[in-house]
């Protein structure tokens, strides 16, 4: 059923194109055909995925196979790692059975595994296949060239910087707005090995989180292809024949060696997430002890989160949530643009069911879906300047304002995910406020006595929350 809180997502939607045309290199350039078709298919797929029953059960069972995949992969991490790995069988008594989950060993392995099995996937050419069939769809709906549409499409696999590497010998010759839309996509979206690790982190606060993460990684790319299209948009005169073959450095001899060199590259990824997570948590960390030496706000120590929930709130609102839930997503979004989107999601994960609307959570699912933050414009720099060194100063130059529009991007999914009915994702919109009881005047005391202490009476439901 269509609401009020539906209709409110519209702002999102119009505050994220909007903003994105008033920054705009060329405003006369907007892609009005792009722009319409770009959200229809966000919808339709959001429709298509949650409202068709044989769609709705395959993404049920991506949420089974993300279980047994972590299942299998604590098996490994067991036998490593012991009872660290959160076993049942532990050497002391518990207090606290929510102590057994530890993310470095319970999160960082299921990277590994994927980024081994995604290698054996590509050298079997199972996801090459996809990969491709991905791009001829963003080639032909799109209106993208055949290299670009197939490293966006590898992107929304394989990352952000590990995308490109697929079209490494056309980078050179892609013009300005070619390879804008490459960095912009690449921050709206996230990787294959970090959709399974957010499910896990998710799963026991977001029924079916498997299914909202790949939706949201997916659905995602058409967004950053519009608002990169918007801010840079297309010059045809600057977009010249690359070479003629294609080249790719994710060959492997084998399926061993697609096991063996995926695992390095995954440790690699495992090693980068953890060391980024211990610096910037350090930081707030920091400048929250600086900030508690001034007086509390409104009860409470001033501190980075709340600073954000603030900032954001407006923000979270226009997406389409309750504005008594906007304080905490705004947080949310500040932490994953400031910090990272795997501290944000770590934090709504650590949230309880019931803390905050259900569909409040599943609208955040998208909005934090993407790699827009500070420490992914030195990935982004660091990685195409191995890539495409010639072009460093270019990149230097366009890729803040690519982390804006991938950080846009997932709002302006989330927002059309916040335009869906609730009953859609298999869940009841909170019921309408009840009024509040009458109070009991003291003349309906039953007893007679007690009615004629009339400062008692009155006293006792004062004293009552």
């Amino acid at each position: 059923m269509f609401r009020l809180e539906n209709a409110q997502s519209l702002v999102g939607i119009a505050l994220a194109i909007g903003l994105c045309w008033a920054l705009s290199e060329n405003r006369r350039a907007f892609p009005w055909k792009l722009a319409i078709g770009a959200v229809l298919v966000q919808a339709v797929l959001v429709l298509a995925l949650f409202g068709l029953p044989a769609l709705r059960s395959a993404l049920q069972g991506v949420g089974h196979a993300v279980d047994g995949l972590s299942a299998s992969t604590q098996a490994g991490v067991a036998f490593v790692f012991g009872f660290l790995a959160g076993t049942p069988n532990q050497p002391y008594a518990l207090t606290d059975p929510g102590s057994l989950f530890v993310f470095a060993f319970r999160v960082l392995p299921v990277i590994l595994v994927v980024c081994a099995l995604a290698a054996l996937l590509w050298h079997w050419r199972i996801l090459r296949w996809i990969t491709q069939g991905f791009g001829v769809v963003f080639e032909k709906t799109m209106g993208m060239r055949g290299p670009p549409a197939l490293a966006t499409a590898a992107t929304v696999f394989m990352g952000q910087v590990e995308g490109p590497i697929f079209i490494r010998s056309y980078l050179p010759t892609l013009s300005r707005s070619e390879l804008f839309m490459l960095i912009a996509v690449g921050m709206s979206c996230v990787s294959g090995s970090t959709m399974v690790a957010y499910a896990t982190i998710l799963k026991d606060v977001l029924p079916n989180a498997a299914s909202h993460v790949l939706t949201a990684s997916i659905i995602s790319a058409p967004a950053g292809i519009l608002l990169a299209r918007i801010l840079i948009p297309r010059m045809p005169e600057q977009e010249v024949a690359g070479p003629t073959s294609e080249e790719t450095d994710k060959v492997y001899e084998s399926s061993v060696d697609a096991l063996i060199k995926g695992t390095s590259d995954g440790l690699a990824i495992v090693l980068n997430i953890a060391a980024t997570l211990i610096v910037f948590v350090a930081l707030v960390a920091m400048v929250n002890g600086i900030l508690g030496m001034f007086p509390n706000i409104g009860g409470a120590p001033i501190s980075v989160e709340r600073i954000l929930g603030v900032i954001f709130a407006p923000l979270a609102w226009a997406l389409g949530i309750r504005w008594a839930d906007a304080p905490t997503a705004g947080s949310l979004l500040g932490v994953k643009l400031v910090l990272t989107e795997f501290t944000a999601f770590i934090r709504m994960g650590a949230i309880p069911t019931g803390a905050i609307d259900e569909r409040t959570r599943v609208i955040m699912t998208y909005a934090l879906c993407g790699f827009a933050n500070i420490a992914s414009v030195g990935i982004n720099v660091a990685g195409y300047s191995v890539l495409v060194p010639e072009r460093r100063q270019e990149i230097m130059g366009i890729v803040w304002k690519a982390m804006m529009a991938g950080f846009l991007a997932t709002c302006l999914t989330a927002s059309v995910v916040g335009f869906m009915p609730s009953e859609l994702f298999g869940h009841e919109p909170p019921p309408p406020a009840k009024p509040a009881p009458p109070v009991l005047q003291p003349t309906l005391a039953p007893n007679p006595a007690a009615s004629t202490d009339t400062s008692t009476a009155t006293a006792a439901p004062a004293s009552k929350p």
